[in-house]
């Protein structure tokens, strides 16, 4: 009687497909009807280099409900408190409310334990609510400065902004960057980029948004340049205090780090004008 042969070994499973990283990106950083069809540390690692594409969608859809409002005779006021809802409401709040945790577990001044319990709850502390509001306040201010020069330039200071926040995720997904939590968005994309794959994508986005600013005369694609750096260096002193307070990253903090990015990246547009 013949021997059956043994069954065969299941495949090993496929490298994830760019689509597969755009879907990652999309479905998790932004409310857009994307279905994620990965969800491993393969994906995650192109999705988390795909996270800048993300933000150039979220800011492209913020500059063009700014400069609808403006076409349609609003003031530039109105404008930038569009333009900064946008992404708010693109990623239902969860960058806000990541940053307002983030903060509330810094200010709480306890154990990183103690702090990431504080982090989970659902209410908003004192440290928190004062954070979104100047952030939110600086933010509008900033944008309204812009529109008010010309609804180029608060366009591209929304499109811009936009890919900084995403850009600083990509950064702090590199590898060396552990996650604090076993579980969470911090977990599933903490350490997935190489370092190198990291610098690549931050020196390639930047030229992008200095190529965008390019629009706004020479000056104004060495501005938007700064700016992303201004922004990734800023979230970078974010990242490293949130590793040592709380022994790596969550969900949270990178909710925080494209808040912290996006904003100063919109502070230093309104400086050195």
């Amino acid at each position: 009687m013949t021997t059956p042969p043994p069954p065969a070994s299941p495949p090993p499973a496929a490298r994830p497909a760019l689509q597969d990283g755009v879907r990652f990106a999309f479905g998790t950083l932004t409310v857009l009807p994307v279905r994620v069809t990965r969800w491993d540390r393969e994906a995650a690692r192109t999705g988390m280099l795909c996270a800048p594409l993300a933000g150039a969608v979220v800011g492209l859809c913020a500059a063009a409900l700014g400069g609808l409002l403006l076409l349609l005779g609003s003031g530039p006021l109105l404008a930038a408190v569009a333009s900064a809802a946008v992404p708010a409401v693109l990623t239902r709040g969860l960058h806000l409310d990541g940053l307002a945790d983030t903060a509330d577990g810094l200010g709480s001044a306890k154990p990183a334990a103690s702090a990431l319990d504080i982090m989970k709850q659902s209410d908003i502390g004192p440290f928190g609510v004062i954070t979104l509001l100047f952030t939110l306040l600086a933010q509008v201010a900033v944008l309204a400065q812009l529109y008010a020069d010309g609804w180029a330039h608060g366009a591209v200071a929304a499109l811009v902004s936009g890919v900084a926040a995403r850009l600083a995720l990509t950064l702090a997904s590199r590898a060396g960057v552990p996650a604090a939590r076993p579980e969470g968005l911090g977990a599933a994309v903490a350490g997935v980029v190489a370092v190198r794959a990291a610098v690549a994508s931050g020196v390639v986005t930047t030229a992008l948004c200095a190529a965008a600013g390019l629009a706004l005369g020479p000056y104004g694609a060495v501005h938007h340049a700064v700016a992303v750096l201004g922004a990734l260096g800023v979230a970078q002193v974010l990242l490293a205090h949130c590793v040592r307070r709380f022994g790596g990253v969550t969900g949270d903090v990178f909710g925080a780090l494209a808040e912290t990015a996006a904003t100063t990246t919109l502070v230093v547009l309104a400086l050195g004008r």
